[in-house]
């Protein structure tokens, strides 16, 4: 390991410690009402009765159960095991199925909406917590959730999933996932963070199997040692949906002609929306593609997917400033570009170069990774208040009109790109 690298590992995992997950422990653990606190504005003013979003306690339950997997602090998992227990008592619909999108801050439904973007980071997140203890309930409730989306959300006509469904399964006119977001009933940004958690939660159950702690291949309904009955079939239907969602990525998703990964689609896969590019999800995706390669690990499919995972990068670099940083998108068609250099644009631009490092022995991605980490840590860590700024512009003054911690401000990608750079062999 050279000396940049073991600077890098140590800088980041101080970064997780000291910075990111201490500010959630110490500023948004809801004591009052239960879970976490919705928001603090980025100018750190904590709003107690903000709602609190279904991606949010998602990803604090994924990051502190990654956190303790790894580092094994006690406070770690106090924090996971809240806001399993949480999402458990209070996100879950016991009448219909799946997860709401948002409660109110005392933690009754208020946005009942089934958005499948929001139930597959809840599969991340309990899968991640099931690596991290062994639990038996969270790994019960990642099984149902897959099972949800595959009943409510696979398109058996063209594949793919769909965006978002009523509470009762119905069709719902606006499937956005967010106002920033187009109409249409499929996305890029909603089939990554499906692909994401049923990686992890096929890595799960490898694991488990790999620990002698259960045997589910090739047994049908075997039964785990922790408890879970695994449902007839369902290790060989969660890696069949894992190898479709590869494909997916290949086959539809990603642009032939540019190598960017278009955002919107049509029922039928038709790329309507314009001419979108989004440097960020390239470079997330990228990586995550991978991952789920290696996780299924299939050399077949790792040989499809390897050179693309590098031209993907490759098209990525268009977002790139010569400070390290990386712009979020741009659409081509009006000549806009957001030129603001977001937190989580950021952190994945860092790990989608360790990756290209790593795996394929390019050197100029290594320098990649250390500029991006450089100006993360000269503009976006806040040393004072904690966490990280939401994004500075090009001059680098500090957004403090978005949240410091939000419906979409999570410990998600910053304290994974910690995570992804200690466990890492680069």
């Amino acid at each position: 390991m050279n000396t940049k690298v073991k600077t890098l590992k140590a800088e980041v995992r101080d970064v997780l410690e000291n910075n990111i997950l201490d500010f959630w422990l110490h500023h948004m653990v809801d004591e009052e009402n239960g879970g976490f606190y919705g928001q603090m504005t980025g100018e750190g003013e904590l709003i107690k009765t903000a709602d609190k979003g279904g991606i949010l306690n998602a990803r604090i339950l994924w990051s502190f159960s990654a956190a303790y997997r790894v580092l094994k602090k006690t406070e770690y998992l106090e924090a996971a095991t809240r806001a399993k227990d949480y999402i458990i008592d209070h996100f879950i619909d016991t009448e219909y199925g799946g997860t709401y999108w948002s409660l109110d801050y005392k933690g009754q439904p208020k946005d009942t909406k089934k958005q499948f973007y929001a139930i597959g980071f809840t599969i991340y997140g309990l899968s991640e917590y099931v690596r991290a203890t062994g639990d038996r309930e969270a790994l019960d409730y990642a099984i149902q959730l897959y099972e949800c989306i595959e009943e409510h959300s696979f398109d058996s006509e063209y594949n793919g999933y769909i965006e978002a469904c009523t509470r009762e399964w119905g069709k719902i006119e606006d499937m956005r996932l967010s106002e920033l977001d187009a109409n249409f009933p499929k996305s890029q940004n909603t089939h990554l963070h499906i692909i994401e958690p049923y990686t992890n939660l096929y890595r799960c159950l490898k694991e488990l199997k790999a620990a002698d702690s259960c045997d589910y291949v090739p047994a049908i309904g075997s039964v785990l040692p922790i408890g879970v009955t695994v449902p007839d079939d369902f290790i060989v239907r969660l890696e069949a949906s894992l190898r479709n969602l590869i494909d997916i990525f290949t086959d539809k998703i990603l642009n032939p002609t540019t190598h960017h990964l278009d955002l919107f689609f049509d029922m039928d896969w038709t790329r309507e929306a314009g001419a979108l590019e989004s440097y960020g999800h390239d470079i997330e995706c990228s990586w995550l593609l991978h991952e789920a390669a290696l996780v299924l690990g299939d050399a077949k499919v790792l040989k499809k997917v390897e050179p693309i995972v590098q031209l993907v990068a490759k098209a990525s670099e268009k977002g790139l400033n010569a400070d390290g940083s990386m712009v979020h998108e741009a659409n081509l068609d009006t000549g806009y570009l957001d030129t603001d250099r977001h937190w989580w644009v950021q952190a994945e631009n860092v790990v989608g170069w360790i990756n290209i490092y790593q795996y394929f022995g390019d050197e100029s991605a290594l320098e990649k990774a250390l500029k991006g980490w450089q100006y993360i840590k000269e503009n976006l860590i806040d040393c004072e208040g904690g966490e990280w700024y939401w994004s500075r512009d090009p001059e680098r003054n500090i957004n403090r009109k978005d949240d410091k911690a939000g419906f979409w401000k999570c410990p998600y990608h910053n304290s994974r790109m910690c995570l992804e750079l200690m466990e890492r062999d680069f």
